[in-house]
């Protein structure tokens, strides 16, 4: 899957993050060469509210992370970028792939835009769905349930 463009506009050739065209309460968490991470509302998964390892968030990587002992940390030339959405570090939305970071980027961006409408089954990434919490990202994205 590809995009035409970067979400600031450009060809893709700048890589530019544009912060103020993210959607409502998104916000650009980290970015380094071969990872960008967006977060959902640190200002209420501080720890008083909800638990911060609970605040959604979006990866960019370059190529597939994982915990495993022995997986290569350094993605290969050839590799797809892939964005992924997490509720919790054990709950994640089947990721997307992209040919290159800008495209990558776009597809972070509108993501996070469909997250932010509703648009994103949150409740149907659990096994075991946690109701108060669910019933709170209901209220904070205005999905009906």
């Amino acid at each position: 899957m590809t995009r035409e463009s970067s979400p600031n506009g450009g060809d893709g050739e700048g890589d530019a993050l544009d912060p103020g065209a993210l959607a409502d309460g998104w916000r650009v968490w980290s970015d380094a060469d071969n990872r960008l991470v967006l977060a959902y509302r640190p200002d209420v998964f501080d720890g008083s509210e909800y638990p911060p390892p609970c605040m959604p968030t979006i990866y960019v990587t370059h190529g597939r992370r994982s915990r495993r002992p022995g997986t290569p940390r350094n993605p290969a030339p050839g590799d797809p970028w892939v964005v992924t959405l997490f509720l919790e570090p054990d709950v994640k939305r089947d990721p997307e792939f992209f040919d290159g970071r800008s495209e990558a980027i776009a597809g972070a961006y509108d993501l996070a835009a469909r997250f932010a409408r509703g648009d994103v089954d949150h409740r149907g990434l659990y096994q075991v769905p946690r109701d108060a919490y669910l019933d709170a990202l209901d209220e904070l994205t205005g999905s009906e349930t």
